[in-house]
């Protein structure tokens, strides 16, 4: 029985635990959101739009924006070298003498990166000034690969990174070299993850303002830090911290960690606000940021292990090299040492030998992302688990079993240095194979593959870590730069607790919510504390860091809410509950500690009936605070400042603890592949989690789901593709595949709860688990049904059936074949001309004809009897712009055949190919045109899907024969004059 209740005092009732309703639902669902594209703007704030590479590589020749700068409401176009006058060098992650800017000065280094921005009175004056920039590029070649970035041949990216390397470390840890020597059996793989990204409904967005007078900065950006980068911005916008606003709006539309790479681009709007002394805001569209916000980083992985005859795993060594893009931006190269405390995973291993080399490529610099870091060690740690138990013919949870960190043994020091801090995994594997029927999902594959099906069992078992150690980073530098910089460690958390005159509550922390239910679950901790309902505490999670608690590691990433901010919080709260203790026993005339609060009163323990009500106790520091004791205070607000002391920087041995607490995940799935299209099916999935106290259940099993349903995306459908020339060939949702409700089953989600001894509340992070566990689970899955060695992610058909059944053959033809990943558009078809091959040659040859009948034609000019010059619009889906191109005619066979061969660059792209085009006389009818054709084309417009790009060019070739075969029947009915006489006066007039 409850001590209180005993004592004749209600009991208090205990809100975390529950699943109460979610405060913020109500006005989401109701589309009474309030977000940043929401929110009004002050009378004079501007629009800006973004100029974007075409190339992965070039050097910026020249930048013709005078026409820009003319055009309808515009007020300014800055370029490079203007940002850079207004601006400083972001931080680069790593030591060395290598600039990064917000936009190109000089060079292009990915496809989409900011050339130009155009400031104007709205944003389609904007975007339509965009097409006035003309911009002259010298193509460089490309690095794309990260293995081959390292070749001594490659091109070079930045002259401060040799041979493309930001950094190349060697650690050791144990004896591994011993341990190998001796080693009964030597297993290991080689994997390559992709580059996948989240895909938040709302994408980035920036209001900024300058005020000269104060030399200061006011930004509204959604942004989810400020953390470490409130710093770098500062210094980037070259005003002292102080002179920098940060501030969140009331809600965001997702993030899952991209939008820590907002910031860049608060950088530029800034710079813009500055140049032009107005507002400027700025929200970036869907093409934008599928080509050039952040995504996760694409790793190459050799990972070998030390294995005895039953399983053992004894020592492991890691080659890692990971690729973080065009620019290694704050807080870069992270995603990679993250991990480095934890690279043991939920195994007891003692030797570790480890090689981190972080390179550049022409590819979009990285940054957060859900899981950040643990999907590319996993993806590699656990599939060389299941290599080991297929080679030994073991059992694949045998395998797992006999490696896990025993029980008793927490907390527990990893080789690397991480100090796990709760757990039992084995009970919890043994729970999860029994509630989660293993046994029934074995029966079900022998079924499966008895009656001829495609069936495999898939097994993980990782760590989650959570809280991150702001040190971990910095075990990139070796212990001497360590020692010269000064120690970088801990993980700070804060919170404020805050009463008004009439007694209400409010909360206030430092970390921006994108969806993990902030207001509801610090309401429910408060409201424990107080002896309150949740509905009486108020909770503002919008950050301004000029008015607000926080501190560096402020803000929301690392699934560092639970265990930091809501343990933060109720710190707070326990300190204000302490002196209104104190108070309330001076009015009651008993003692503190005879203070319960329950049930919205203060009251004693010994006697209830001798009680007052909350609010008139908490309000007495307004109204009279000269009554209060000396030693009491005030008690309007409590702000907590919380720094858990297991987070120390690196030692000179390189050892990390990367994170405070560590969650276990033991994922099984069962995968059923068809045996015709190859596509994979999860049949069922199991995933057992312990993130030690769960505060909300209901809440916890939507973040797993969440996670969950993102890393069935990466498994199954998603890669940022680039082809051999750099352009992204991933810009929208039709070559960007997500998973809808339609292909992610519903897990079955089972639990254990084994609290953490370093968190307040005894929490441990829950939110990034299965974007770790997941994507391996399903791979390990698919191995087992197909019988192979090697899987590659994402696991599509095309794919599967390369590795099953070689490459798929050729189908004839005379053109060439198009490189892997390359983006080239073919094809032929024929059209029949009232007219002689003569006066079709003649029209072709035309530049008013031409002008007449080539598709969003604005204008052809003739340079020579065979160059000609043309200036077209291009709508393709949902993007439109004016193309540049130059046409030479070569092969002359006059009357019937010519081949043209042409280039074209806009602010869509560029592009290069040619066409033969025959004419052939037809009796009676005329001449049959027959055309065939090529083009290979890169920047913006390879981006937007091949689908539409194959029939926009069958529609627009379609639409030039007909156009021409209309034109010649008006001239050959002697109506050109007339024609021609208009629409020459409308091409002068339009001009």
């Amino acid at each position: 029985m409850d001590a209180n209740a005993a004592a004749g005092a209600p009991a208090a009732r205990s809100w975390i635990g529950q699943s109460i309703p979610r405060v913020e639902d109500k006005a989401l669902l109701s589309g009474r959101g309030r977000f940043i594209d929401d929110l009004g703007v002050r009378p004079g704030t501007l629009h800006a739009a973004i100029l974007r590479s075409p190339h992965a590589h070039a050097n910026i020749v020249s930048t013709d924006v005078d026409a820009a700068k003319l055009a309808r409401g515009v007020i300014a176009v800055l370029t490079g070298q203007d940002i850079k006058a207004l601006t400083a060098s972001l931080v680069v992650g790593v030591k060395a003498p290598v600039e990064c800017w917000p936009i190109a000065v000089g060079r292009v280094r990915y496809a989409g990166e900011p050339v130009a921005v155009v400031v104007a009175e709205s944003r389609y004056l904007a975007e339509d000034a965009i097409d006035l920039i003309e911009v002259e590029y010298e193509a460089l070649p490309p690095v794309i690969d990260p293995i081959r970035a390292m070749d001594a041949d490659s091109a070079l990216l930045h002259d401060g990174f040799p041979n493309n390397i930001a950094s190349d470390r060697s650690f050791k840890y144990g004896e591994p070299d011993q341990i190998f020597a001796e080693a009964e059996r030597i297993i290991g793989i080689s994997i390559r993850y992709p580059r996948n990204s989240c895909t938040p409904i709302e994408t980035y967005g920036v209001v900024a303002e300058y005020d000269p007078g104060e030399q200061a900065f006011d930004v509204l950006a959604n942004f989810q830090g400020p953390f470490s980068i409130h710093a770098v911005l500062s210094r980037a916008l070259k005003v002292p911290g102080n002179r920098l606003r940060l501030r969140t709006p009331p809600d965001s539309g997702g993030s899952f960690g991209v939008k820590q790479g907002v910031f860049p681009y608060i950088a530029l709007i800034a710079a813009a606000a500055r140049a032009t002394g107005r507002p400027v805001k700025w929200i970036e569209d869907r093409l934008e940021h599928l080509t050039a916000s952040v995504s996760a980083t694409n790793r190459a992985t050799t990972l070998r292990a030390a294995v005895t005859d039953d399983g053992r795993i004894l020592a492991l060594d890691w080659d890692q090299v990971e690729d973080c893009g065009a620019h290694l931006r704050a807080p870069e190269p992270a995603t990679l040492y993250r991990m480095h405390g934890n690279l043991t995973g939920a195994y007891d291993i003692a030797h570790v030998a480890v090689r981190n080399r972080v390179v550049v490529t022409n590819k979009t610099p990285t940054g957060l992302n859900r899981g950040f870091g643990g999907p590319q060690v996993y993806f590699a740690l656990e599939r060389l688990v299941h290599r080991i138990a297929v080679e030994l013919k073991r059992d694949p949870v045998d395998v797992i079993s006999c490696n896990l960190v025993p029980a008793g043994a927490f907390p527990y020091r990893t080789a690397t240095g991480a100090l796990l801090d709760s757990g039992d995994y084995p009970t919890a594997v043994a729970r999860a194979v029994s509630e989660g029927g293993l046994a029934e999902l074995k029966a079900r594959r022998e079924k499966v593959r008895a009656e001829g099906g495609i069936y495999g069992i898939g097994y993980t078992a990782v760590v989650e870590p959570s809280v991150s150690n702001m040190g971990y980073i910095t075990t990139v530098m070796t212990p001497a730069e360590r020692r010269k910089a000064g120690p970088k460690s801990g993980a700070q958390a804060t919170a404020t607790v805050s009463i008004d005159p009439v007694g209400s509550v409010s909360v206030q922390v430092a970390s921006i919510p994108q969806g993990q239910g902030h207001r509801t679950v610090l309401a429910q901790v408060v409201a424990d504390v107080l002896g309150l309902t949740p509905t009486d505490i108020r909770v503002n999670a919008e950050i301004d860091t000029a008015k607000d608690a926080w501190s560096i590691a402020s803000g929301n990433y690392a699934s560092r809410f639970a265990p930091a901010v809501a343990g933060t919080t109720k710190i707070a709260a326990e300190r204000l509950a302490g002196k209104l203790a104190r108070v309330a026993a001076a009015g009651l005339n008993t003692e503190s500690d005879d203070i319960v609060f329950a049930g919205g009163f203060v009251l004693s323990k010994r006697n209830p009936d001798n009680k007052a009500p909350f609010s008139r106790i908490a309000a007495l520091s307004h109204w009279s605070p000269g009554a209060l004791a000396d030693d009491v205070g005030q008690t309007i607000r409590e702000t907590a400042f919380w720094t858990p002391p297991e987070l120390s920087p690196p030692d000179d041995h390189d050892h990390i603890n990367s994170s405070l607490c560590y969650g276990f995940i033991f994922d099984f799935c069962g995968i059923e592949v068809d045996r015709v299209t190859l596509q994979p099916r999860i049949d069922r999935y199991v995933t057992m989690h312990d993130c030690g106290t769960i505060l909300h259940p209901a809440m916890v099993d939507g973040q797993v789901r969440g996670g969950f349903a993102q890393a069935v995306g990466a498994a199954l459908y998603e890669e940022y593709a680039y082809a051999p020339d750099g352009s992204f060939l991933a810009g929208t949702f039709a070559d960007y595949l997500l998973p809808t409700v339609a292909e992610v089953p519903e897990p079955l989600i089972l639990h254990m709860q084994s609290a953490s001894p370093f968190t307040p509340l005894g929490s441990k992070g829950v939110g990034e688990g299965n974007c770790m566990s997941t994507p391996v689970c399903i791979a390990n899955a698919v191995a087992d049904a197909l019988g192979i060695a090697d899987v590659e992610l994402p696991l599509v058909p095309a794919r599967l059936a390369e590795v099953l059944r070689g490459a798929e053959a050729a189908a004839p033809s005379s053109r060439s074949a198009t490189r892997p990943g390359e983006r080239k558009l073919t094809g032929e078809g024929s059209a029949m001309v009232a007219a002689t091959p003569q006066q079709v040659w003649s029209m072709l040859l035309d530049p008013t004809t031409l002008s007449a009948v080539i598709p969003g034609c604005n204008a052809v000019k003739k340079i020579s009897d065979t160059d000609f010059m043309a200036d077209v619009t291009v709508r393709v889906g949902p993007v439109k712009s004016n193309y540049r191109a130059r046409v030479t005619l070569i092969d002359l066979d006059h009357p019937s055949g010519v081949t043209l061969i042409g280039t074209a660059d806009g602010a869509l792209g560029f592009g290069a190919g040619k066409g033969r085009i025959t004419l052939a006389p037809v009796a009676g009818e005329g001449t049959s045109v027959h055309y065939r054709y090529e083009a290979e084309i890169g920047g913006k417009i390879a981006s937007i899907g091949g689908r539409l790009l194959d029939g926009a060019a069958r529609v627009i070739i379609g639409q030039f024969f007909t156009a021409l075969a209309r034109q010649t029947a008006r001239s050959a009915t002697g109506g050109d004059r007339s024609i021609w006489t208009k629409l020459r006066g409308w091409l002068g007039g339009r001009r």
